[in-house]
């Protein structure tokens, strides 16, 4: 109970409704910038996940013909 007069401090309810518009539309565009960053991030992992298994299936295939000669 000690901490609701501070937390008291920081909201704020505007009478006026209308000044949460912008407060969600600012709400939308970060939250729709996080989804495209997060489907480039997969997708260049999924990317980066071939290349490697391309390259450890190389590296299997180098050591199998070095112990067959």
């Amino acid at each position: 109970m000690l901490f609701l007069p501070i937390l008291n401090l920081f909201l704020y309810f505007p009478e006026d409704k209308s000044e949460y518009i912008p407060a969600a539309i600012k709400l939308v565009i970060c939250i729709i910038i996080a989804v495209v960053v997060f489907r480039l991030i997969v997708k260049h992992s999924k990317k980066e996940q071939a290349k490697a298994e391309e390259l450890e299936k190389q590296i299997m295939n180098q050591d199998k013909n070095n112990t067959m000669k």
